[in-house]
């Protein structure tokens, strides 16, 4: 997983069909899918619950491209292991999910993986003063997390412009979680972002059996970005 500030469109399975993720799955990543985004949640640390490491490990064989995990969980470290075991690229921990996230963030690397920090709404970047050369992205949460299809939070494009020049020529990745659209994508991007997260934006209008729409949304997307190159 070379390191590189293009656009990368991350589709989140949790707005595929639930029946059907290794082919959903494929089907997505031909329409052009970057990176395929799991969102793990506890119904603890977030009101949902939703997938744990066997998930991922049964899908991990229909991912050809990067396995990006998200762990919305409280406690972190113990299933960092079983999350890495089932083939995660990628494995993200909430600052706010514990209290020694420096540890957590070694035990990621530790593991294997590359190390992603996310941070809720409410959570400044000055939290990242003495975390940035431990960590491989930085997920910027601009929804509340727990459920899918929420709207944008405006305020956070002003938190990852501050990133942005925080991270300077780090080798670290900005990721956007939450509300993103053809709308909302060339805000973050011309912030600084390069993965986007979209769940509802990419899956909407498009089925295992007619996955061209999926298509047509990452292009959408995509589009709206390119703009401002």
């Amino acid at each position: 997983m070379s390191f590189d500030r293009s656009l990368k469109i991350a589709p989140s399975i949790l707005s595929a069909d639930f029946a059907n993720f290794g082919q959903e799955i494929e089907a997505v990543e031909a329409q052009g899918a970057d990176w395929i985004h799991v969102d793990v949640m506890d119904g603890h640390f977030v009101p949902n619950l939703t997938f744990g490491p066997p998930l991922c490990k049964a899908i991990r064989k229909h991912i050809k491209t990067v396995m990006d995990v998200h762990l919305m969980i409280a406690p972190v470290d113990p299933y960092i292991e079983a999350f890495a075991d089932a083939g995660a690229d990628v494995l993200t921990a909430h600052l706010e999910a514990g209290p020694h996230i420096h540890r957590t963030l070694q035990a990621i690397r530790g593991a294997g993986c590359k190390a992603g920090l996310a941070l809720n709404p409410g959570t400044p970047v000055e939290a990242l003063d003495y975390l940035l050369d431990m960590v491989d992205l930085v997920c910027v949460m601009t929804v509340n997390p727990g459920f899918g299809g929420q709207k944008f939070i405006h305020s956070q494009i002003a938190k990852v412009e501050k990133l942005r020049t925080m991270i300077g020529d780090r080798p670290v990745h900005i990721e956007i979680d939450g509300g993103i659209t053809p709308e909302t994508a060339p805000l973050m991007r011309k912030a600084g972002a390069d993965v986007l997260v979209a769940g509802s934006a990419v899956f909407k209008g498009g089925s295992v059996s007619d996955p061209a729409p999926y298509g047509a949304n990452i292009r959408a997307i995509r589009t709206s970005c390119d703009t401002l190159v």
